[in-house]
């Protein structure tokens, strides 16, 4: 584990302007700095960052955090990562806490295997620079329309022809048999002796999530080998159905642009990086796996299969449609003209003409099911009766209520059907289907051992944003004081009914309130965050700044952006709001904290009240005992308004 001392060293040194300005070009504004928002698309700058307060926020779509949250959206990392990336900047030693052996060992091994893995695709790399590699590979690389720039960012390669090239190289460079034989690097023999997998091929690195190498795809270019293609077995390192071609270097475009698309083979990927379209991935040599659709899903909802427009290409988006609404993403096709691929297609067609052919050509899953299928179908009413059932079943296993229900509409609205038919149908198809657990939490990446963090990250609960629109606002105000002045004390007159000797802080004086009624937050997300906030502040003794930023460093990002909101607005960032106001900080919060804490007791008055009038709606409500409760309730709400009421205008009100 990395030890608190390291991470501490890291969140010291850090300057948030110089980490995020390794990824995005920052202007100066006063005492803050914008730019274009890295994590959308737009012309007009509305990403801010805050030295001061070690924070970025974008008015434009919600992200908010703190550097080390920057490192995780944008390289779509893990904490752990974050931290080694920015303790690599600032020359900082990372300190790992004392493991067992039995980690150590698992954590050597797996180490190295990446390391041999890595030593073999420098390899490949230099074997382009040989005669063999120049007059072969990169006259193949140069035909399939490749760029120097390309074949250097993707990392393509070149086995040579020496039955055991790679495997006296690595030998020679001290790295151990059993790791070649491991990776798949090498094969042993029965004589025992080794012999490369790879040789006279064309090297296509797999690269994982985070951007190591573990495991290679390589291609013949001899018409009569009939393995085209030799791929890494698998390993520790690799497991085929959790690997996606491209993943490292589309993840960031995928993100930003909320899409993916699903293409077939390796070098479809490298020709539409090179056109323009970044955001496109491909499975490993296999079926679409539920796995990569996950993996594809930590980066956006919106997936476009892009297959060849032949039977097997057609069979193939057929399939991964169930598997893609399954699992809760939404899911387009569109297939490319006959005996064409995008590999193809993108060599012999600009950016703007391929572009121009996907939003033509793209379908739903509905549209493309029906149009396909009924093709087959013909004029055979059963047939299409099968077919329309099949559609249905596809419907039945999107998860969303919601979007099952529109679906449904579109359906029937395309064949003329009642509605009740195909919910029919869906009842009965998911009355057949076993309920499923949640999915199994998936091994963590072999490279990228996850840090057990000495603090406990907040994670939401909620099925919304907010379940209570009475008392959010007053919530989020509570909260916001918190966030932004904890540690500010509270000097109130002697005639103030919150007088007190001692001067008071924020936080004291809203968490003694708060505790003194035993009052939960009534929308989740908040209660989460005043939790960790009061975890944090007395029992850890951090101050606000710090709280805010291990609640943006947080793994659950939905808390990590309200934080963002409560803690940050666009004039803390870009004016000095309280030395240009004839009121002081001080003084405003003593008037302010008050005012809200009673706020909050009218607020919950109201929303008891709107209870009780949805109760009196049940045909079995007692109705006079109800509006009792009510007068009762308004009654006390006009006292504590009326306090309020002088505590704004004075006594006189």
């Amino acid at each position: 584990m990395i030890s608190r001392e390291t991470i501490q060293k890291v969140e010291d040194s850090l300057k948030i302007e110089e980490v995020i300005s390794d990824f995005v070009t920052l202007r100066r504004r006063g005492a803050s700095y914008t730019a274009c928002c890295p994590f959308h698309n737009e012309k007009t700058p509305s990403f801010h960052v805050s030295p001061s307060k070690g924070i970025f926020k974008c008015f434009g779509c919600g992200k908010s955090g703190s550097a080390i949250s920057f490192v995780m959206e944008y390289e779509h990392c893990s904490y752990t990562d974050a931290i080694r990336y920015i303790a690599k900047k600032y020359h900082i030693e990372v300190e790992e806490e004392e493991l067992t052996a039995e980690q150590i060992v698992a954590k050597q091994k797996t180490e190295s295997l990446l390391l041999v893995t890595e030593f073999a695709h420098k390899f490949f790399i230099d074997q382009l620079k040989t005669p063999e590699g120049q007059s072969i590979a990169m006259a193949y690389y140069r035909n399939r329309g490749l760029e120097p720039d390309t074949i250097a960012k993707e990392g393509l390669g070149w086995a040579p022809s020496g039955a055991k090239s790679l495997t006296e190289a690595a030998l020679k460079a001290g790295y151990k048999e059993e790791y070649l034989v491991e990776t798949g690097l090498s094969i042993r023999r029965d004589d025992g002796s080794l012999i490369d997998r790879f040789r006279e091929r064309v090297m296509f690195p797999i690269y994982s999530v985070s951007g190591r190498v573990i495991a290679f795809s390589g291609r013949t270019l001899k018409s009569d080998n009939p393995a085209k293609y030799v791929n890494s077995p698998e390993s520790e390192i690799y497991i085929k159905s959790k690997a996606l071609l491209g993943i490292y270097h589309a993840k960031s475009e995928i993100s930003k642009l909320d899409k993916c698309y699903l293409v077939e083979g390796n070098i479809d990927v490298i020709t539409l990086h090179q056109l323009g379209i970044q955001n496109v991935v491909a499975s490993c040599g296999t079926s679409l796996t539920s796995e990569q659709i996950r993996l594809i899903h930590r980066f956006t909802s919106n997936l476009t299969i892009m297959y060849d427009g032949d039977n097997a290409g057609i069979k193939a988006a057929l399939r991964g449609t169930d598997m893609v609404l399954e699992e809760g993403m939404d899911v387009r096709i569109v297939l490319l003209p006959p005996g064409e691929d995008p590999d193809s297609y993108g060599r012999t067609h600009t950016l703007a003409e391929f572009q121009a052919y996907i939003a033509e050509h793209e379908q739903d899953f509905i549209s493309f099911k029906s149009e396909r299928l009924m093709l087959q179908a013909g004029n055979d009413p059963l047939k299409r009766a099968e077919v329309i059932n099949e559609i249905a079943d596809a419907i039945a296993l999107i998860p969303d209520p919601v979007k099952r229900s529109v679906c449904v509409q579109d359906c029937a609205r395309k064949f003329r059907l009642n509605e009740k038919i195909l919910y029919d149908r869906i009842v009965s198809q998911k009355e057949k289907t076993p309920v499923r657990t949640s999915a199994p939490q998936e091994q963590q990446s072999a490279e990228a051992p996850q840090v057990q963090e000495e603090f406990t990250r907040p994670v939401a609960t909620r099925t919304g944003r907010f379940e209570n629109l009475i008392l959010e606002p007053v919530e989020r105000d509570i909260l916001s004081y918190l966030l932004r002045h904890a540690s500010n004390n509270m000097v109130f007159p002697t005639d103030s009914p919150y007088y007190s000797p001692e001067p008071v802080s924020v936080a004291d004086f809203i968490v003694s309130a708060l505790d003194a009624d035993n009052y939960e937050m009534s929308n989740s997300v908040y209660q989460h965050i005043y939790v960790a906030f009061k975890d944090m502040y007395y029992d850890e003794t951090l101050p606000e700044d710090k709280i805010v930023q291990r609640l943006l460093d947080g793994e659950d990002r939905n808390v990590a952006d309200v934080v963002g909101n409560l803690a940050i607005d666009k004039y803390d960032i870009t004016v000095k709001r309280f030395t240009a106001s004839l009121t002081s900080l001080d003084s405003w919060l003593v008037h302010n904290v008050p005012e809200t804490m009673i706020t909050l007791a009218c607020k919950r008055l109201e929303s008891r009240m709107e209870e009780l009038k949805m109760q009196m709606k049940q045909p079995e409500a007692d109705q006079m005992a109800l509006l009792q409760e009510i007068a009762r309730l308004q009654k006390t709400r006009k006292l504590i308004q009326d306090k309020l009421n002088k505590e704004k205008y004075g006594q006189n009100f």
